[in-house]
Formats: structure tokens, C-alpha cells, sequence
């Protein structure tokens, strides 16, 4: 799946990612390869992935990396936001 995450600011993150968990309205949830098509609002809290591949663009003062987590997992914290998913296309619009 192709990851996209843009803010007001800038292009975050684009690359190829095989888990996503999202912060969603009503809880968390995650989203994986060949997913149902889905837009929804995201709240406060921390949007984590696992990277498949070196990504295109790679914002990183903006991600934290814990010593513990897997290789390749990323997690960046958001106030709000919206994700799109369609055709293994997810792209979050972020603040």
C-alpha cells in the first residue's frame, strides 16, 4: 500500500507500508492491503505504520522511533485529521 501524509505544512511521509493504525472518531483501527474503500475522521492521538520499503519522502523530525519497536515501524502523533483509503492508496490529511 502507498502511505501519504501531508499537513498544511508539508508532505510528511509518502512510501510503501504493509499496517496502518489510525486514531479514529470512535476508536482506533487499522488498515491493511486490499482494504474496503474508506473515508474517516481521525481525532487526537498517534498514527503508527510498518514500512515495507525505504520511502520517497521522509520527513523525520517529525516521527518518533522508540529503541523497542520493530524495524521499519514509525509513529507520528496528530490533534486531528482525515484518511482516505482507496485502491491500497491511503492518504491522511493531518494537523
Amino acid at each position: 500500500m502507498i502511505l501519504e501524509i501531508v499537513t498544511p505544512e508539508a508532505v510528511l511521509y509518502k512510501g510503501k507500508v504493509s499496517i496502518i493504525t489510525l486514531p479514529g472518531a470512535k476508536g482506533s483501527f487499522q488498515i491493511l492491503e486490499n482494504h474496503a474503500p474508506i473515508v474517516a475522521l481521525l481525532e487526537k492521538g498517534t498514527i503508527t505504520f510498518a514500512e515495507s520499503e525505504a520511502p520517497k519522502v521522509f520527513a523525520q523530525e517529525y516521527f518518533a522511533q522508540s529503541d523497542h519497536s520493530p524495524r521499519g515501524e514509525r509513529s507520528l502523533k496528530i490533534s486531528e485529521g482525515v484518511v482516505e483509503q482507496k485502491d491500497n492508496k491511503i492518504i491522511v490529511l493531518a494537523q
